[in-house]
């Protein structure tokens, strides 16, 4: 059975007094566990089907129109009322005496992030109880957009902050340790590299190549490590002599285990301190790229894209609501998280 060690114990108890952190994580769990699930709940394919008295489950496997008894080799459009006859009447024009109609089962939504409502009479239409939120002017979903949109902006927030703080934790810690020399000359490409223009740098990038989710991602988290370096490399220089340090290479031990396994605990309340505002800004500088139609391509479900149609539409408020809304409660629940993080990191708080 996996149990903690005492500063483990410790240190969830601390997690756990932040009452706002505690059930901000239990919120943002349940919201992301859902949207990592969005084709099960919101696509325009049957969860499970019967067809000639067999179960299919064209949300996992590929079946052409031509199965069904239809004319084409291509994948089937299900919500066509035509291709669901088929389906009902097992590929036959009725069906014969005793024989078992088919039947689909269908998500929650039936909309997927980019499939069109041809039943809507307006572009955009207000919410309805098909469209629970409405749809965009493309006629498309915006909950199901939402839900898919949610899942990429958090996966890429935790992706570059993920990799921006090993890099600046790593830069920082080196820096700071051995000082000097090495610590003159990194801390002068910091500078330089810190001034650099993220956004300016991103829109020429995006202008000149077609970006996609690993593009922006690597560009992002090589102008997003340099936040955490000054904070860590700090932390690093007023340690760097204490009394255990200096046990510990009497000791015979080496550097890099002093610096990873004595010093870095000390920095991490200030690196923790620093994570929220690095991953709300990942978010943020996507949805802007998206904004400005310079971030991810019109295939991808995109957030960003939601709050541009709120802005060329406001005839139809549900769109901007809906995408503020959506970054203010996913924003927000991020930051109460990590303060209670930072609480749990830190030494000096001891809660009951």
């Amino acid at each position: 059975m996996f149990r903690l060690s005492p500063i483990g114990r410790r240190r969830w108890r601390n997690f756990k007094a932040n009452r706002r952190g505690w059930y901000s994580l239990w919120i943002f769990l349940a919201l992301f566990i859902l949207s990592l699930f969005a084709e099960v709940i919101a696509n325009d394919k049957p969860l499970l089907m019967r067809f000639k008295g067999e179960l299919h489950v064209p949300l996992v496997t590929f079946y052409p129109e031509s199965y069904f008894g239809g004319d084409f080799e291509t994948e089937p459009d299900y919500t066509d009322p035509f291709v669901q006859d088929l389906i009902r009447t097992n590929g036959d024009e009725v069906l014969d005496e005793g024989e078992e109609p088919g039947w689909m089962i269908w998500p929650l939504i039936p909309f997927s992030y980019d499939t069109p409502n041809y039943d809507v009479q307006t572009a955009p239409a207000p919410p309805s109880a098909q469209n629970w939120l409405g749809t965009d002017d493309q006629t498309r979903d915006v909950l199901a957009r939402v839900i898919y949109g949610f899942r990429i902006s958090v996966l890429f927030g935790f992706s570059v902050t993920i990799m921006a703080s090993l890099i600046g934790v790593l830069a920082g810690a080196t820096q700071g340790f051995f000082g000097g020399w090495v610590d003159l000359f990194f801390q002068r490409i910091v500078e330089i590299w810190s001034n650099i223009p993220t956004l300016y740098v991103l829109i020429i990038v995006s202008a000149i190549i077609t970006p996609n989710f690993w593009i922006l991602m690597f560009l992002l988290t090589l102008f997003s490590w340099t936040a955490l370096v000054g904070v860590v490399r700090a932390e690093f220089l007023r340690a760097r002599n204490f009394e255990y340090v200096r046990a510990a290479r009497a000791l015979g031990v080496s550097d890099w285990p002093i610096m990873f396994r004595h010093l870095l605990p000390n920095a991490m309340v200030a690196t923790l301190t620093i994570m929220p505002f690095l991953l709300a800004g990942s978010v943020s500088i996507l949805a802007s790229l998206d904004f400005l139609g310079l971030g991810l391509p019109a295939s991808y479900p995109s957030l960003g894209d939601l709050a541009l149609q709120g802005k060329n539409n406001l005839q139809a408020p549900w769109l901007g609501i809906t995408a503020f809304l959506t970054f203010a409660i996913m924003l927000s629940l991020l930051v109460f998280i990590f303060e209670a993080v930072r609480d749990a990191f830190d030494p000096r708080k001891t809660f009951a």
